[in-house]
């Protein structure tokens, strides 16, 4: 006989199950609208002046829907990005105190901006803004607070048992309660509200919490109302060249559910496997490709970290080698059109994506070769076996992966060729892989394959997109405080010579890049930084790869690098031996953002041979 508890315990599982579902088509369905709009508009545009009506600002708010939908999921899977994971914490008492610390402030903050964002919708919905075709605002704004709420929820349940529950939905009710009566933290101490946060970020809290948590602190206290910060987070989630971020990324992880990692390998090593290093120089070109289109770094590690280690360790590499080639490489690539740090950059710096493309090839570039040619040096001390080159196989390789090969070609072309806008190509980048992968050579299911890759690029989008929404509040902030013209006067004031600059900015960039994650760092220093770039007559475009070259270096640079967590948790090897291997890599690496730096030409060449410059 079955309880009524048991049947009120079905009913409750079957409804969260039912929540779970609708979120992840809602987000795919959005997802889709956004590649398949882009694409009609290239269809249409030569028949329809003016192309599809109300297109573009659909598929800008589209973008808005799948970040903080993918947020929710992402918090769900307990993937949201944290500074730490609280790992070096001994378990037990201590362990449990710090999770519920940090569930407790990632719901407060979640609960007080969802309540700040309703107000956001309410404002919306008196004033009747429309977005196209009689369609308000407010209803894709409704999101907003959805999301916070549904985040806040999820944190609080990740808490642990029932008291550390009962702590984090404690903290809720604050939330709540600060949003209610912020008016009465006008004049009060910010620091407090700081020092709490970076205690809570140390012990695991999402970095979304903890940037908008001291956004909205700091506004508060300076009397203003913490709706600004989902205000500006709907701002920059509905900037114009932001949706082609998730579908370059929707591009990668579609072709990481076929096999074109496989293709690509057997290419590069019937190409290049005759060489001194040739499967060390193979591993680096392959990771470089899938982490231009993927966007994250730790995504190629994790994804493809299992295919290359055993090829390196086969043909005979050390172990160490091995790994802190595949954790090096893993980085490689950013610089690369159409990496996600690049249009990113391009948004905040308010400067052509084009140009950044452009400008990061040669810089791109070097830094792969260098990784490549202490690959062939390590092959040639150590004997590291190769394969004697047989062409017809190359013939072979080349012929099964040409379509793979193809693939910057089209991004390049589509882009550079006028016939299309860079959110319009990165949608018939998408479409490309698509075809490539689930009909060409038929690597999956069209439906199955297509679901996960969906599901991954969500989840992946939503973590990085709520980061830089809340991110542009906590920025805004610091400009309405004037942060970036006092830091302008000291740096003019102690720092006279532009090339002593550089290697200040270096410097900074390095440690900010082993702190922060790249698009949170974009989005918090680029404002900082520009206006003093400018003042030291740096070109903007030299700047913008001088940025992600040091933050891209940051990836690896102890102590919280965070490939080297990646490669740590990936390969099953000690974070410290992952240290020792990455040194040498790091080394060279930080030559070649010092050439790149202190040789515009690298950045700027390409730029002036075309006229762009």
């Amino acid at each position: 006989m079955t309880s009524s508890f048991d049947s009120d315990a079905d009913r409750q599982i079957k409804a969260v199950s039912v929540i779970h579902t609708a979120e992840e088509w809602l987000a795919s369905v959005s997802l889709a609208l956004m590649m398949l709009l882009p694409l009609a508009e290239i269809v249409v545009r030569p028949f329809i002046a003016g192309g599809i009506p109300g297109s573009i600002p659909f598929v800008e708010h589209l973008t808005l829907w799948v970040g903080f939908i993918g947020a929710c999921v992402a918090a769900r899977s307990g993937k949201l990005i944290a500074l730490a994971t609280a790992t070096f914490i001994p378990e037990g008492i201590f362990r449990t105190c710090a999770r519920t610390f940090s569930a407790t402030v990632g719901a407060m903050v979640s609960t007080l901006l969802a309540w700040a964002a309703l107000d956001v919708v309410a404002i919306e919905m008196e004033f009747g803004r429309e977005i196209a075709l009689g369609i308000p605002a407010w209803m894709f704004q409704l999101v907003l607070p959805v999301a916070f709420g549904g985040i806040g929820l999820r944190l609080a349940w990740a808490a642990g048992s029932f008291w550390p529950r009962v702590v984090a939905w404690l903290g809720m009710s604050a939330g709540s309660l600060f949003e209610y009566s912020w008016e009465s933290f006008d004049g009060a101490a910010g620091w407090p509200w700081v020092v709490l946060l970076v205690l809570a970020a140390i012990a695991g809290a999402p970095i979304f919490s903890v940037l908008a948590g001291a956004a909205a602190f700091l506004y508060m206290v300076n009397g203003f109302d913490p709706a600004v910060v989902p205000l500006f987070a709907y701002d920059l989630a509905t900037e114009p060249h932001l949706p082609s971020i998730p579908l370059f990324t929707l591009t990668g992880f579609i072709l990481a559910q076929g096999n074109s990692s496989e293709r690509l390998l057997r290419v590069f090593r019937a190409v290049t496997g005759w060489m001194p290093g040739g499967t060390a120089v193979v591993c680096t070109v392959v990771c470089a490709f899938f982490t231009i289109f993927t966007g994250g770094s730790g995504v190629t590690i994790l994804a493809l970290g299992g295919l290359l280690l055993p090829a390196l360790l086969k043909d005979g590499y050390g172990d160490r080698f091995s790994i802190g080639l595949l954790t090096a490489s893993g980085s490689l690539g950013l610089l690369l059109p159409p990496a996600m740090p690049l249009i990113l950059y391009a948004i905040v710096a308010q400067t052509a994506p084009e140009n950044l493309f452009i400008g990061g090839l040669l810089p791109g570039l070097l830094l792969i070769a260098m990784v490549a040619v202490w690959g062939m040096r390590q092959g040639m001390l150590t004997g590291a076996g190769r394969q004697r080159f047989v062409w017809r196989e190359a013939q072979d390789a080349l012929w099964i992966g040409k379509w793979e090969l193809l693939l910057p070609v089209v991004v390049l072309g589509a882009l550079f060729s006028g016939r299309a806008t860079l959110v319009e190509t990165s949608a018939l980048t998408a479409l490309y892989a698509l075809v490539i992968t689930a009909f060409v050579h038929r690597d999956f299911s069209f439906a199955k394959g297509l679901q996960q890759a969906f599901r991954e690029c969500i989840v992946l989008i939503g973590g990085v997109l709520i980061i830089l929404a809340v991110a542009k509040g906590f920025t805004a902030y610091m400009v309405d405080v004037d942060i970036p013209f006092r830091l302008l006067e000291w740096t003019q004031a102690h720092i006279e010579s532009p090339l002593l600059f550089l290697l200040a900015l270096n410097v900074f960039l390095l440690i900010v890049g082993c702190i922060m994650d790249i698009f949170s760092a974009i989005v918090v220093v680029v404002p900082l930084i520009s206006e003093i770039g400018a003042a030291y007559e740096i070109d903007p475009v030299h700047l913008g790869i001088i940025f992600i070259a040091n933050l891209e270096l940051g990836y690896l640079t102890p102590p919280v690098g965070l490939n080297l967590f990646l490669a740590s948790y990936r390969f099953d090897r000690p974070l410290l031996d992952v240290y020792r291997a990455s040194v040498p890599f790091l080394i060279i690496l930080g030559i070649g953002v010092l050439l790149i730096t202190y040789v515009p030409w690298l950045t700027l060449g390409l730029l002036e041979m075309i006229g762009r410059q």
